[in-house]
């Protein structure tokens, strides 16, 4: 599959790496500075350079597009996309709230086109091996899910520095960045919670640095960690009557321990890669949905996902500009 790439920051660089072990290549980017584009095209070695959308999108050289844009854009350039005959596979989150997450997938049933969010714990193939093997700790009674990264840039913000990566008015908090891993690893693993709670801790210029969840099961709950400015130094639990579950990591696991009662222990490491991180394997389950037709992979996952998120983000009272009538909605 080919694809083009919308944006020019490291998840596109990561994402690129990553195409040659799906069997997958990028011939174009857009960029709204054409210099930037000439400098990550020369940097990828792609051949197509675009500071103009509609120009880019009406080029017959890609089958797809993989939208890697601050989250305010997410969902007006994946409807564009789609309306030019294009598949999406756009970076987390799909869309700032659930009501635009909606919008798109609407588009995409009406030009029948495979529309994707670019959830790396969906698709991986470790955590896979810890989903099928929950049966085996038997009830699940507690689980807890935590990715806290201290950001690269957040020396930078201490310091007084702008940085985007900080910025709440692009549509970005914690919670859509670092937190929607766990969430959206909650919901894959146990399905829709019944009850949702949570707050959230704000830097001084208003953005969400982080934050804690519940998500209630009723019989059980999962707890949520999130921070960018923090560090996490223990790993995901799920606990069951039977045994337990540890992931060392939530976004690119290298271990998991399945631990029962009994004493008995099983080590699930990741199978050993030439790829340098695991987005190929989101871009293979993409190239399969649009091999079958299947046009919203992931559809019920992304959108009860997006769903917490909201509650969340309202609960604490995480605003975006790009909300508009959603945050009422």
């Amino acid at each position: 599959m080919t694809f083009g790439i919308v944006g020019t920051n490291f998840i596109s660089d990561r994402f690129i790496s990553s195409l040659p072990f799906a069997n997958a290549e990028a011939v174009a980017v857009y960029s709204r500075k054409i210099e930037t584009g000439n400098a990550f095209a020369k940097k990828h070695g792609i051949p197509l350079v675009f500071d103009d959308f509609d120009a880019f999108l009406c080029s017959n050289a890609f089958d797809a597009v993989y939208v890697a844009s601050p989250n305010f854009l997410h969902e007006s350039q994946s409807v564009r996309a789609l309306e030019a005959g294009k598949h999406v596979l756009c970076e987390k989150p799909a869309t700032p709230s659930l009501a635009g997450y909606l919008r798109v997938c609407a588009v995409a049933k009406a030009q029948k086109r495979v529309y994707m969010e670019a959830m790396r714990t969906v698709h991986d193939s470790l955590w896979a091996r810890v989903k099928e093997s929950l049966p085996r700790i038997g009830r699940v009674r507690s689980a807890h899910l935590s990715f806290c990264q201290y950001s690269s840039r957040y020396d930078k913000h201490r310091a007084g520095e702008y940085t985007n990566t900080f910025d709440p008015s692009l549509s970005n908090a914690a919670m859509l960045d670092v937190g929607i891993y766990p969430i959206e690893a909650a919901v894959w693993l146990f399905g829709t919670p019944k009850k949702v709670c949570g707050s959230s801790l704000f830097l001084e210029n208003g953005f969400e640095g982080g934050g804690e969840a519940v998500l209630s099961y009723g019989e059980y709950n999962a707890s949520i960690s999130y921070s960018k400015v923090t560090n996490a130094l223990s790993p995901s639990v799920i606990l069951g009557e039977d045994g337990g579950i540890t992931v060392d990591k939530v976004v690119m696991p290298t271990v998991a321990r399945l631990c029962l009662r009994t004493g008995e222990e099983f080590v699930f490491e990741r199978e050993p890669s030439l790829a340098p991180n695991n987005m190929h394997e989101e871009v293979l389950d993409f190239i399969r949905a649009v091999d079958r037709g299947e046009l919203l992979p992931t559809y019920e996952t992304t959108k009860d996902a997006l769903a917490v998120c909201d509650a969340l983000r309202q609960a604490a009272g995480v605003r975006f500009s790009s909300d508009g009538e959603d945050a009422e909605a």
